[in-house]
C-alpha cells in the first residue's frame, strides 16, 4: 500500500487511548483532501470502536497501522509517520493529547475502558 500526504508537518502528536498506547503512534494530522491513496487501497483493513465515528486502518498484509480518521476531528486524519518514507521527525514538536478520558459511549463498554460514561 502506498499513500501521499500534501501538507506541512510542523507538528506530532501522541495519544493515551487504548489503542494508540498499544499500537506506540506517532501521528501528523492532515486534512482528509491532502491524503491520497496512491496504490492498494483494496490491502486496507478498518478498524472502528465505542463511538465509531474515528476509522483506523491497517494493512491486511503486515497489519502496520497506517492511519485513521479523526474522531475529534472527522474531517481529517492521523498519519503514522513512521510510513513516511524518508522522513526524519526529530526536528518536529511533539504534543500529547488526551484520548483516554474521551466519553464512552458504547452500552456494553467493558471497566477497562476508561473515560467518563454517558
Amino acid at each position: 500500500m502506498r499513500f501521499a500526504i500534501s501538507h506541512p508537518i510542523d507538528e506530532l502528536t501522541t495519544c493515551d487511548c487504548s489503542l494508540c498506547v498499544k499500537r506506540n503512534a506517532l501521528m501528523v494530522k492532515v486534512p482528509e483532501a491532502a491524503l491520497t491513496v496512491l496504490d492498494g487501497e483494496a490491502l486496507l483493513t478498518e478498524y472502528q470502536w465505542n463511538t465509531g465515528r474515528a476509522r483506523h486502518y491497517f494493512c491486511s498484509r503486515c497489519g502496520i497501522y497506517v492511519f485513521h480518521r479523526k474522531r475529534a476531528a472527522p474531517d481529517h486524519f492521523g498519519v503514522n509517520i513512521f510510513c513516511l518514507d524518508g522522513f526524519d521527525p526529530s526536528a518536529v514538536p511533539v504534543r500529547a493529547t488526551e484520548g483516554a478520558n474521551m466519553t464512552v459511549v458504547e452500552a456494553g463498554a467493558i471497566p477497562e475502558w476508561p473515560g467518563p460514561r454517558i
